[in-house]
């Protein structure tokens, strides 16, 4: 199949490389190369043409495997490639994809947990990121404080946060007496800290929050804190499907899945142990 022409920051995200936003910045930045030639926005590419980011080149074909995990993520972990402070990131986790990379579809703040989704299709994420596409994120929220009908009403009807107004779509009680209460919540953006900033604008305060599901993607009990799942070909179809994106080819990551950070640990205490043994008298 050839491929026509198309923009370059949309061929670098479909290939792993970053969101849309981000390849706009990178041209703009002058980072990308054509057959040689420094990019700009609004230049086009084929499978004839040599595409290079950072220097390193960068596949143009006219399919490509589209991957999507579905990660729970515990407390205490960030949503950076990196920290400076050296904290446990969400991609300490995730499994290598060789000559791409994982991009995260929004993120939870470091006291969240729950349901994070990566693709390495940069185009997908960025159709389910884009507040046009209006997908829905469920969250589990428990509250501190005696909540009232007008409390609800006033959180789905619209309040004004400091970035502009927010609201919930669906707010349900779920569990709980007295003080100490569960709903679940939906909302249909990802700003900062959104979820909590609603509650607290009626006086209240979130002891624990979870996103429980994206879209049509639920996060399911068998994927524990810290561990992810991959996710089948006819499910990632239909998750781009509800981005108006076609289907595309699918590969299975690895043949048995194994968490990085224990083979990291593993591979720590064999050296260890290395270290301790006596060389035995001749």
């Amino acid at each position: 199949m050839t491929m026509s022409e198309e923009r370059i920051q949309k061929v670098l995200a479909k290939a792993g490389q970053g969101s849309r936003r981000e390849m706009e910045r990178a041209i703009e930045s002058g980072r990308v190369q054509v057959n040689g030639e420094v990019a700009k926005l609004g230049d086009k590419v084929s499978e004839k043409d040599e595409l290079r980011l950072d220097g390193k080149k960068i596949s143009v074909e006219a399919e490509k495997v589209r991957r999507v995990l579905i990660y729970n993520k515990p407390e205490g972990e960030i949503c950076t490639r990196k920290d400076p402070e050296g904290r446990h990131t969400v991609f300490d986790r995730l499994p290598r994809i060789p000559g791409e990379r994982w991009i995260a579809v929004g993120r939870l703040d470091i006291n969240t947990s729950g349901l994070l989704l990566f693709t390495n299709d940069g185009e997908l994420a960025n159709r389910l990121m884009h507040p046009s596409h209006q997908i829905e994120r469920e969250y589990a929220v428990r509250v501190l404080g005696d909540v009232q009908q007008e409390n609800i009403d006033a959180m789905c009807e619209g309040v004004e946060l400091e970035d502009g107004p927010a609201k919930f779509t669906d707010v349900q009680f779920f569990d709980g007496k007295g003080s100490n209460l569960w709903f679940h919540v939906v909302i249909m953006e990802g700003r900062n800290r959104e979820v909590r900033r609603l509650w607290e604008s009626q006086g209240f305060q979130v002891s624990r929050l979870k996103r429980v599901r994206y879209g049509s993607v639920f996060l399911d009990s068998d994927v524990r804190a810290g561990t992810w799942q991959e996710m089948a070909k006819k499910d990632i179809d239909q998750l781009a499907k509800t981005v108006d994106l076609a289907p595309a080819p699918w590969k299975s990551i690895v043949k048995h899945k194994r968490d990085p950070m224990k083979r990291k640990m593993e591979k720590q205490r064999t050296r260890r142990s290395v270290g301790k043994t006596s060389r035995k008298p001749s």
